[in-house]
């Protein structure tokens, strides 16, 4: 009987197959191993995640870009709108423009690099969208539910008809994309920014409501990832909604970059004040209120009340700007009932030391009273519908408190 023997020859080549086997396998052993989980690695170096979202309208052009920053331990976020019209000198343009410029001619990873340095914080993750795109997914998730004030019926230049219902309502993928682009005479800048943060807060309580159904499985989560071009692979993707979904949406702090408007080269900019720094410091005490005491601090909007104590025109109105846009609300702004205050002090009505230390912060405030207030007497005292009252003296220059001045 013929026995098959394998050549010397053939014996090398099957050595050869064997090694070259063992090494792809011990290649992709070690390149599964060396993977990194990006999403994992973020919260080892940072206590906070931070994604830009950018909705454009299919052209290249921005529609709205909001960053979330997101404590996952108290699950308690912030949305903070980047106007598609802020100025600056843009060094990835070399010239002086609008921030969405430099989306459209650098595109999105130089974009994000750019609201970065806006708002003084690193951005590892981004997540970019059309409008096409967002519709498909307001329609996957079962629509998006917002609020608007008054019924919309006008019509667009190019002769569109835009109709809206009033109230708390829950608008399917067309009428979402209405609510973005419609636009009426007299709506100002921050209304139209309003709608944007709006909508994405709207998108964050449906991924939180639909948690189930959208993370159910890797198959049915593509489908909705195939809709948003993130920065990252799909698995880091699916880790990171995974985490997003479990935010506290009934509690997200809102924020939007404001400033001076100048017309350069014809274009309506808005300058960030202070050439940016209030942003930056507005970002780190919002980040901050997120992760102190485990974001119990975000558990409701702190109200203040702002007094002049000087004599100086309009300085209680113009500090009542900052705070609001810091994420405080502001009850009054006031003259107080003496203009001849050398310190500014802060008085906290409600006894919480380590949210009045953060609100002396914000304008380097040491001077911190507390006061029992008669909460009975409501009518004659104005103190007890205000968390917090500050009074401006001599040493407050408009936007810090000095040492030494005023004395």
């Amino acid at each position: 009987m013929y026995k098959f023997r394998i050549r010397d020859e053939q014996k090398g080549a099957l050595f050869l197959l064997l090694i070259l086997l063992i090494i792809i396998t011990v290649s992709i052993v070690i390149f599964i191993s060396l993977k990194t989980d990006t999403v994992a690695e973020n919260l080892e170096n940072d206590k906070v995640v931070r994604v830009l979202f950018v909705m454009d309208d299919g052209d290249g052009n921005v529609l709205c870009s909001n960053v979330l920053v997101f404590y996952p331990v108290s699950k308690k976020g912030a949305v903070i709108n980047i106007p598609g019209n802020i100025g600056a000198i843009y060094r990835s343009l070399g010239r002086v423009d609008r921030i969405e410029a430099v989306y459209k001619e650098k595109g999105a990873e130089v974009y994000k690099q750019e609201i970065e340095k806006l708002i003084g914080s690193n951005i590892p993750f981004s997540a970019v969208f059309d409008l096409n795109s967002f519709t498909k997914l307001t329609d996957m998730l079962g629509g998006m539910r917002v609020f608007i004030p008054a019924p919309i019926d006008t019509v667009s230049e190019t002769g569109e008809r835009w109709l809206l219902p009033s109230g708390a309502v829950t608008l399917d993928g067309d009428k979402i994309s209405t609510y973005v682009r419609y636009r009426i005479e007299d709506e100002s800048d921050s209304d139209i920014q309003e709608r944007y943060q709006n909508v994405m807060t709207a998108f964050f309580s449906m991924l939180h409501d639909k948690k189930a159904s959208v993370l159910r499985s890797r198959s049915i989560f593509k489908k909705y990832t195939s809709l948003l071009k993130f920065n990252i692979d799909d698995e880091d993707s699916y880790k990171l909604l995974s985490l997003i979904a479990d935010m506290d949406t009934e509690s997200i702090i809102r924020q939007t970059v404001t400033g001076q408007v100048r017309i350069v080269d014809g274009q309506r900019l808005v300058f960030p004040l202070e050439n940016g720094e209030f942003i930056k410091e507005a970002v780190k005490q919002t980040t901050n209120m997120l992760i102190s005491t485990g974001g119990t601090m975000t558990s409701r909007i702190y109200v203040l009340e702002i007094q002049n104590g000087t004599t100086v025109q309009g300085l209680a109105h113009n500090t009542a700007i900052l705070f609001q846009n810091a994420s405080y609300d502001v009850l009054s702004a006031v003259n107080a009932g003496s203009n001849d205050y050398e310190k500014t002090v802060i008085i906290d009505h409600i006894g919480n030391r380590e949210i009045a230390q953060m609100v002396g912060d914000f304008i380097r405030c040491t001077n911190i009273k507390e006061e029992e207030v008669n909460l009975s007497d409501t009518e004659n005292n104005t103190a007890a519908n205000v968390d917090f009252t500050i009074i401006l003296g001599k040493d407050f220059d408009g936007r810090y408190v000095r040492a030494g001045k005023g004395e």
